[in-house]
């Protein structure tokens, strides 16, 4: 019997500042089990330098930080490995590839900008 996996997207719109937001198709998306998948993600920001994050929600527990996507390179949380999930940040998206998909990948996953700093630009002592 073949498994299936529902991967949700939750649409997290994360206001940064004024102008700042993450925008994230809602729905499910069915794989199965050793497929891929690519959870897209678009955002608006007047950062120069963006960071975009990936968070990943069973049903009953707080989100798990999977990686942040970076122009060009990314930093993934030691709990996911590489060859199997990646994001790299491309003008203004940030899509998630999960390659290898296994039962436990079935959950929601959050995309998030970094929040930005506005006003003060001393740093604190």
């Amino acid at each position: 019997m073949e498994h299936w996996l529902w991967i949700l997207l939750a649409a997290l719109f994360f206001e940064c500042k004024g102008e700042d937001k993450v925008m994230q198709p809602s729905g499910d998306v069915p794989a199965a089990e050793g497929d891929s998948v690519t959870l897209n993600c678009t955002f608006d920001t007047t950062a120069s330098f963006p960071y975009l994050f990936w968070y990943k929600q069973h049903e009953n527990s707080s989100p798990g930080y999977i990686l942040q996507g970076e122009k060009k390179s990314g930093q993934n949380s030691p709990k996911f490995s590489k060859d199997r999930f990646g994001a790299e940040l491309k003008d203004k998206s940030v899509p998630l590839k999960i390659q290898k998909l296994e039962l436990s990948d079935s959950a929601v996953y959050y995309c998030a900008l970094q929040p930005t700093v506005t006003g003060n630009s001393s740093t604190v002592d």
